[in-house]
């Protein structure tokens, strides 16, 4: 039973896990849409909502903030530079994910996750 257990697991463990999550939130704030999974997608738009929502005051903390958790400077400077004052005044949802055809040699479900 998953009783009071949040998130998906992905079939990973858990460092591996977390470090697709952040490249797939970093890939998503830098090219703002991906093609990934419908699991991938919806484990990941959180995590960018998150981060949009930390960049949209610019101050120190929250580019230390951003900094501990991205793996590189770039997501870090697009959240801070351009994402943040985009979505100055939206109160959230940040993230659209849109349903796309089966894979076509296992099936799996695909989406694109974008930036609205």
């Amino acid at each position: 039973m998953r009783h009071r257990n949040k998130g998906k697991i992905l079939d990973r463990e858990k460092a591996p896990r977390e470090a697709l999550l952040r490249n797939l939130a970093a890939s998503v704030i830098l090219y703002e849409k991906i093609k990934t999974t419908q699991a991938k997608a919806k484990a990941v738009r959180p995590l960018v909502e998150k981060a949009i929502t930390v960049g949209k005051k610019p101050t120190l903390a929250a580019r230390r903030q951003l900094l501990a958790f991205f793996y590189t400077e770039h997501p870090v400077k697009k959240i801070l530079e351009v994402l943040g004052p985009r979505y100055g005044t939206r109160p959230g949802g940040y993230t659209r994910i849109v349903k796309l055809a089966p894979r076509k040699n296992d099936g799996a479900e695909m989406v694109n996750i974008e930036l609205v």
